[in-house]
């Protein structure tokens, strides 16, 4: 396969799954904010959200204060910004036009469709109206599109492609969720708190637990009220949790396996090193040296590792 296709096929995936993950991640913040809580509080969710994509600088100088709606706006309808949701199914459906011949037709109708509907709908102020139905929209869509590639494309090296951005993608903001979520709640993970805190802790940790679609999956494997560390660990460590860094890994692990000729590259030893250690971690350990600095390390990890795909695979850089 052609490195151009490639790297198409992969970004056209990443900007899909990145798409998704926005939404999950303002559904979050707009859903929590319904919530009773002090101005501070709601505040700090919303500076998260924009930490969490490290767009800070970009939001400041359009924006300056941070305020929910224009956060809102700044992270959907923001052609300039490109991790809105806008400009990420535009960079989808163009990633996908440039390699039309190597898509089934099924996979080019959606992405296209998602890429117009998407413009209606901003253009009708169907976001404004109801913004968690809008984002319930773009969650189906990628679920959509995910569904077509599995069931349409042939399996082979163009499917491994898409796949392998797909979860590398996954893998990036599931961590940054986890890291900027946690550093939002002040309560100690094992100290004594209030009624009414541990009250609000519920609703915070329910809430994301369900921008991963991970409630339920909680509550079957763990029977028990919700943790802290039992949600860390959920999400990080879990391989039979479809968003967890775990299963992301693995995903990442056998992908490239697949489009690779050899096994012993640096490329394959960096990602089979990183999967082994989130699959003999402990959540104990993890928590005891610092969850901030393991995510940290993690996220520099996975961008290492996308670098090292972008060289043997993919476009090769003008350096």
């Amino acid at each position: 396969m052609l490195s151009r296709t490639a790297d198409h096929l992969f970004w056209m995936s990443r900007y899909t799954e990145r798409a998704e993950n926005t939404a999950r991640l303002l559904d979050i913040n707009y859903q929590t904010s319904l919530l009773p809580q002090s101005e501070g509080v709601a505040l700090v969710g919303w500076q998260g959200l924009i930490s969490i994509s490290e767009l800070m600088p970009a939001y400041t100088k359009k924006h300056g204060e941070i305020r929910p709606r224009d956060v809102m706006e700044f992270m959907v309808k923001d052609e300039g910004n490109p991790s809105s949701i806008v400009s990420c199914l535009g960079a989808a459906r163009e990633n996908a036009r440039a390699v039309r011949g190597t898509l089934t037709t099924e996979v080019w109708e959606t992405l296209n469709q998602t890429w117009l509907e998407v413009r209606r709908m901003i253009a009708a102020g169907e976001f404004e109206r109801d913004p968690a139905q809008f984002f319930e929209w773009v969650k189906f869509r990628s679920h959509l599109s995910r569904g077509v590639t599995v069931g349409t494309m042939l399996m082979d090296e163009a499917l491994y492609f898409m796949r392998l951005g797909t979860f590398l993608e996954r893998a990036d903001n599931t961590a940054r969720l986890v890291d900027v979520k946690f550093h939002a709640v002040q309560s100690d993970f094992y100290g004594a708190a209030s009624e009414k805190d541990q009250e609000y802790d519920f609703y915070h940790w329910s809430a994301i637990l369900r921008s991963v679609s991970g409630f339920e999956i909680y509550r079957k494997v763990y029977r028990d009220v919700i943790k802290p560390e039992r949600v860390a660990e959920l999400l990080i460590l879990r391989q039979d949790m479809p968003r967890s860094l775990h299963a992301s890994l693995n995903e990442v692990v056998s992908n490239l396996a697949m489009v690779s000729n050899d096994p012993d590259s640096e490329t394959h030893r960096r990602a089979g090193k990183l999967r082994a250690e989130l699959k003999f971690g402990r959540i104990d350990e993890i928590l005891a040296t610092g969850l901030h600095a393991y995510l940290t390390q993690f996220l520099d990890r996975v961008n290492d590792l996308g670098m090292h795909i972008s060289r043997d695979f993919l476009i090769p850089s003008s350096a």
